[in-house]
């Protein structure tokens, strides 16, 4: 029988069972997945501010079952924020996680992985963060994701962006660009994808936009299709389901040009003292209203062209 916790967080009660069950290798347990998230709170909260958000669930930690889980369940407490979003099949009731007794409540639900949309709910069809996921393929190295890397942000550069890059807690990099939520998501991904194949065309060897696995051998996947609507990646300072409890970090770019990132840097024994060295890399993203139109004008250009 599972021994049931009552605590009292932010002046909400949370039940918190199977503290001692092991989620990582190593004695890390859901009482440390629990910790983490009650204590990084004050960081994470304002990215996730009225976010619709994904649950992806490992009730038995890294080596159990893991599963997504998109609707707020009957059983959660009535204090969890909850916005109705529809889709072409149904409406779903999705989490919004606004307080630190919700990081929490998550946390106790087996949420190892923080799951937010890219838009906020006050108008949840425009994203106010485009992505560029980079992921290498077998036999890439890390090196080679920093180096493609920084041919985006050069990239985005050019069209007057500025881009913020995080480790994503396994073996690739996500750059993070705070957009004007005025675009729908197509239109963001289009964006994307003309970023992407402009990198793919000056350097075809070490990098790919290709979506069958088999054929990425070597090169860097620029994964811009993680920009369509209802898709979500790890946010930063995610735990990730992975041994050592690696935790997706913002970092600076000046630390990627000197290569002095690695995949696994940051994890749950040491992000607070990064955090409480650099603080939080990303909080000037939370106020930046970037506009596309550049890009979309060449967009629509080129199109006329063909």
């Amino acid at each position: 029988m599972s021994i049931i916790t009552t605590v009292n967080v932010a002046d909400k009660e949370v039940k918190l069972t199977n503290l001692q069950k092991n989620f990582w290798p190593g004695d890390i347990t859901k009482a440390h997945l629990v910790k983490y998230y009650y204590e990084m709170a004050p960081v994470l909260l304002p990215h996730l501010y009225n976010r619709p958000l994904v649950m992806k669930r490992y009730p038995d930690g890294i080596d159990g079952e893991a599963f997504y889980q998109k609707e707020c369940p009957d059983y959660a407490p009535a204090w969890i924020k909850t916005v109705p979003v529809e889709h072409s099949e149904k409406v779903v009731n999705y989490i919004v996680c606004d307080n630190p007794a919700a990081l929490v409540w998550l946390a106790n639900q087996g949420c190892i992985e923080i799951h937010p949309w890219l838009s906020r709910i006050e108008n949840v069809e425009c994203p106010n963060i485009a992505v560029m996921d980079l992921d290498p393929a077998p036999g890439a190295t890390f090196n080679d994701v920093l180096e493609i890397a920084l041919l985006v942000k050069k990239a985005l550069e050019e069209f007057n962006l500025r881009s913020y890059p995080k480790t994503s807690g396994a073996t690739g990099l996500h750059i993070f660009i705070p957009i004007k939520p005025i675009y729908a998501y197509k239109t963001v991904t289009k964006v994307m994808q003309y970023i992407a194949e402009l990198i793919v065309k000056t350097h075809p060897t070490k990098a790919t936009v290709e979506r069958k696995v088999a054929k990425r051998t070597g090169k860097v996947y620029l994964d811009y299709l993680q920009n369509g609507r209802g898709k979500t990646m790890a946010f930063q300072y995610s735990l990730r389901p992975l041994p050592g409890a690696p935790v997706s970090t913002p970092v600076y770019w000046e630390e990627i040009e000197a290569k002095k990132v690695e995949p696994g840097s940051f994890n749950i024994h040491n992000i607070f003292t990064r955090i409480k060295k650099v603080g939080d890399i990303y909080r000037g993203a939370l106020s930046e209203d970037q506009i596309l139109d550049t890009i979309l004008n060449l967009i629509n250009i080129n199109n006329k062209n063909h």
